[in-house]
C-alpha cells in the first residue's frame, strides 16, 4: 500500500475561478484558481483565518463553491455529483484528508476497529479488510496500540490512529490539516518520515499549516495565503521561507525590537 509506486497524471487537483463565502455577501474567495499536479508536496502557508482550512474542505468535498469550478481526477466535483454514494465513495477513497483534531475521526471503541472502518465501508471481504489494517499497523509500527480505545491514548497515539486509518485506503492524494499541532517532537518527526516515504512512492500530499519547519521538511512546492484569502506566493518552498518580506506580509513572522543597554536590534519571531 504505503510503498506501491503511483503512476503520476497532470493537474490532479483544479480550482478555476471559485467564489466561496460561508456567510452571504461576505466573500472569502473571488475568482481564485490553483493547480496542483500528481505526485507533487504542496504546503498551504498563511496565518490563522487566511483560508487554507478552507481550501482543503473544498479539495475533499466537505464544502462546495459558489461560483467557478473545481476537478479532480479530471472530473467537475459538485455537491449534486457527491450526493451519489457510489460515486462519492470512490472519490473519498482517492482522497485522504486528517484533520487537525485527531479525536474528530475516532470514534470506534478499539483501534483495530478504527482502522477497519473504511475497509468495511468500501465492501472489501472480512479476509482483504484484515490484510489491509494488519498491514497498516505493521508498516506504522502501531501494532501496541491495536487492541486500545482510540480515547485512551495520547495526541501523538490519536494522530498516529488518524494517519493509519487515513492510509489503510490508499489514497492518491492526502491533505493534512495543521497536522503536528499538540505533537511531541518524536510524533512529529515520524510523520515527517511517512509523508516523505508516501511522497516519494508518488502520493500527491497537500498540506496545510503555519509551522515553516514542517514545510521546510516535507515540501517542495509553498503556496502563501494573505490574510485577505489571496495567493500572494506561488513558488520553491525554500525560497518562501527564505524571503523575510513574505513571511511577514504574511503574518508568518513579526520583527520585534528590544534594547539591551545602549543597542537596539531585531528579532524575528515565527509564528508556530
Amino acid at each position: 500500500m504505503i510503498c506501491e509506486r503511483l503512476e503520476l497524471q497532470m493537474s490532479i487537483l483544479a480550482l478555476d475561478k471559485i467564489d466561496f463565502s460561508y456567510v452571504k455577501d461576505e466573500i472569502l474567495f473571488r475568482e481564485f484558481s490553483l493547480n496542483i499536479e500528481a505526485g507533487e508536496s504542496v504546503c498551504l502557508l498563511g496565518a490563522n483565518g487566511s483560508g487554507k482550512s478552507t481550501l482543503l474542505k473544498i479539495f475533499c468535498g466537505l464544502v462546495f463553491p459558489s461560483g467557478g469550478t473545481y476537478r479532480a481526477f479530471g472530473q467537475e466535483i459538485t455537491e449534486n455529483l457527491l450526493e451519489d454514494s457510489r460515486f462519492a465513495q470512490r472519490f473519498h477513497r482517492r482522497i485522504g484528508f486528517i484533520f487537525q483534531n485527531s479525536d474528530a475521526q475516532l470514534f470506534t471503541s478499539r483501534v483495530w476497529d478504527e482502522i477497519a472502518f473504511g475497509p468495511l465501508q468500501m465492501g472489501l471481504s472480512q479476509a482483504e479488510v484484515k490484510n489491509r489494517v494488519d498491514d497498516i499497523l505493521a508498516l506504522l509500527h502501531l501494532q501496541n496500540l491495536a487492541e486500545r480505545s482510540p480515547y485512551r491514548l495520547s495526541g501523538g497515539e490519536k494522530k498516529k490512529v488518524a494517519v493509519a486509518s487515513t492510509l489503510v485506503l490508499n489514497p492518491e492524494v492526502l491533505i493534512l490539516d495543521e497536522p503536528t499541532n499538540g505533537l511531541d517532537p518524536k510524533t512529529q518527526r515520524w510523520l515527517v518520515d511517512v509523508l516523505l516515504e508516501l511522497n516519494n512512492h508518488g502520493r500527491t500530499i497537500i498540506t496545510s499549516t503555519h509551522n515553516l519547519d514542517l514545510a521546510h521538511a516535507i515540501s517542495r512546492r509553498a503556496l502563501v495565503l494573505s490574510e485577505e484569502h489571496r495567493l500572494i506566493y506561488d513558488g520553491s518552498c525554500q525560497q518562501a521561507i527564505a524571503d523575510k518580506q513574505l513571511l511577514m506580509a504574511a503574518n508568518l513572522i513579526d520583527e520585534y525590537c528590544h534594547v539591551h543597554g545602549e543597542n537596539q536590534h531585531s528579532h524575528l519571531y515565527k509564528h508556530s
